[in-house]
């Protein structure tokens, strides 16, 4: 395996990667709350994931991919105050929760999957998992570190050893309740005490979304569905956790507290928090009103990859700003190499190369994977795919780096420009082009015309040049 590299936000040092397992790696990413649409700032986290996913399987790794959807239990603050965000979602839409939740589901995947986004290899809602999150809730009050109150089931943070240190935070300066209008819960031991399971009464008494539990009817808290999701599919330890960087205040120390309170053993190895999309300089939020979501992206003629692309230019771990000119800029980059992908896909012969040419191939592979392995360097790994481009190798050697690459990157380089895709001159079209150079090599010509006028007939044009046969469609 080749030695990874990535920045452990909980230790704040780059780690050798090591998965508990040699060759398998478990991958949990924390998903959506469902209650409204998804974002571009959603879309970076997301894109910097699928990296991570894509490169680990470079790099050899069998990755099994687990995400969440968040359909009940998040609040509007992630202390745990204020309204249920699926409830005030339905308010505003004029639908039911579970209408809200699906409607949502399905926005954020069909965003995502315009990204480029591969789909993860279990998507696992909140509401089809409360089995296990009452199990896990139980598991803690038998331990001693979680208690029953007669609004909530609450998480002690004072059993925990060490909470208070988690991501860099102090106990002692976190604000609770800082938002207007927020409710504090008035039964805790400690103000930082978190929820695990809300009971219906009170503010929730007329929630929609409950179930009976051992502590009564009522329903989950948020982060006790991340644990509860993660250790089922993943077991007790998880390699590596991601989330946003915001997640590092509340929701991820929770995590690691409630999980190692039930379990005893260390919950995650390493933690990979994604920077900030900002907009024109200012955090993107709702209620600022700056909003930019994938549809509007499209809807001003851009293709989504080209914000893939965008997002590449910084380091994940860095904020980031969003400007029109800046995605203007990588769409002009981003049609200009496929645009070069295309013209090296008509050239369909091979050179053989002199052992020069081969170490430059190979060391253009090297310099490729040596990005991703130094903490995922995108800005790198796309200048690397840059340099092939300027490189003197043959067009062939080109083409195939470039299409390796972009297994990581994602960035459809084969996508039809007016032109045809890859997948248009595979099959019989590839076969008919390697008869016919067979056959020009017997200097069996007129057998090689034949072909020749067979392949034209599908609607190709062939153009014999010095540096082998190119292929284009008809126009």
């Amino acid at each position: 395996m080749i030695n990874m590299k990535l920045y452990n936000t909980l230790t704040k040092s780059l780690e050798d990667f090591i998965p508990l397992h040699p060759s398998k790696v478990g991958l949990y990413t924390c998903g959506m709350t469902v209650y409204d649409y998804s974002h571009i700032g959603h879309g970076r986290k997301y894109v910097g994931d699928d990296i991570l996913r894509r490169t680990l399987t470079r790099f050899g790794y069998d990755v099994t991919h687990v995400q969440n959807v968040t359909d009940v239990g998040h609040l509007v603050s992630d202390a745990d105050e204020g309204e249920d965000k699926l409830e005030k979602g339905a308010k505003k839409m004029g639908k039911t929760v579970w209408e809200v939740a699906e409607f949502f589901t399905k926005n954020f995947y069909d965003s995502m999957d315009k990204l480029g986004i591969l789909r993860p290899t279990v998507i696992c809602k909140a509401t089809e998992h409360i089995a296990e999150q009452v199990a896990l809730i139980e598991k803690l009050m038998a331990r001693g570190v979680a208690y029953d109150t007669p609004e909530a089931v609450y998480f002690d943070v004072t059993k925990f050893a060490g909470y208070g240190t988690l991501f860099g935070q102090n106990l002692e300066e976190k604000n609770v309740a800082v938002r207007e209008g927020v409710n504090t819960g008035e039964q805790k031991k400690h103000p930082a005490d978190f929820v695990l399971w809300f009971k219906r009464v009170g503010r929730f008494e007329d929630h929609v979304m409950h179930w009976d539990s051992p502590f009564g009817d009522g329903f989950p808290g948020w982060h006790i569905e991340c644990s509860a999701m993660a250790m089922k599919y993943l077991g007790d330890t998880v390699d590596i956790h991601t989330g946003g960087i915001e997640h590092t205040a509340v929701h991820h120390p929770n995590e690691i507290a409630q999980s190692e309170g039930a379990t005893g053993k260390q919950f995650v190895r390493y933690w990979v928090h994604h920077g900030h999309l900002m907009i024109d300089g200012t955090k993107m939020s709702k209620s600022l009103g700056n909003i930019v979501t994938v549809e509007d992206v499209m809807e001003k003629m851009f293709d989504p990859i080209a914000l893939r692309y965008f997002y590449f230019t910084a380091h994940y771990k860095k904020p980031m700003n969003f400007t029109w000119e800046a995605l203007t800029a990588a769409q002009n980059a981003l049609n200009e190499l496929r645009a070069y992908v295309l013209r090296l896909m008509s050239y369909v012969s091979r050179t053989s190369l002199s052992n020069e040419k081969l170490e430059k191939v190979d060391a253009y592979r090297q310099k490729f994977g040596d990005a991703l392995a130094r903490d995922l360097n995108m800005p790198q790994a796309l200048a690397v795919a840059w340099e092939v481009v300027k490189s003197n190798i043959p067009s062939q050697d080109k083409y195939d780096l470039l299409i390796d690459f972009d297994e990581v990157l994602g960035l459809r380089l084969t996508q039809d420009l007016g032109l045809r895709t890859q997948e248009k001159i595979s099959g019989d079209i590839q076969k008919f082009l390697e008869q016919r150079e067979t056959l020009r090599r017997e200097k069996k010509f007129d057998e090689a015309d034949a072909v020749r006028k067979a392949i034209e007939a599908k609607g190709y044009v062939l153009e014999d040049t010095p540096e082998g046969v190119r292929i284009s469609a008809k126009r």
